[in-house]
């Protein structure tokens, strides 16, 4: 996929999508380059990216396979403009499950918009794997 394609500025010392506020080469980069996630939140932060950057391959490599999609679609018209972390709880580095609660921004068609999700995450062979959104609780 060119740049071109792509809704987020994708170089390197651009700042990051997941809005951590350090450039994408220190942040989500390794990650969407293959790196493991340490923690379910920067796992959660990472797919964010990808969803900014249009990384298909990023998503379906950290979806756990029981809930994994076939493929994944983009909307040529949306446009990811912010991420705020709301709560989470286990996912560091001595769980094996844990679960993050964000809400992610967008644009289409120029008028903004907001999704809530509750997501929950499980580590298998010391992967953090995206297993599903549990929804509002």
């Amino acid at each position: 996929m060119s740049r071109a394609d792509r809704s987020a500025d994708t170089r390197p010392d651009s700042p990051c999508p997941c809005g951590r506020g350090v450039p994408l080469s220190e942040c989500c980069g390794p990650l969407l380059a293959g790196a493991s996630a340490p923690t379910a939140e920067r796992l959660m932060r990472s797919r964010y990216t990808a969803f900014a950057t249009r990384d298909a391959a990023h998503l379906l490599r950290t979806w756990h396979p029981s809930t994994r999609p076939r493929s994944i679609e983009f909307d040529p018209g949306q446009r990811w403009t912010g991420l705020e972390v709301l709560h989470t709880t286990g996912g560091g580095f001595l769980h094996t499950t844990g679960t993050v609660d964000f809400r992610a921004h967008w644009r289409a068609g120029g008028v903004p918009d907001s999704m809530r999700e509750h997501s929950r995450f499980v580590r298998e062979d010391g992967e953090w794997l995206y297993l599903d959104d549990r929804g509002d609780d």
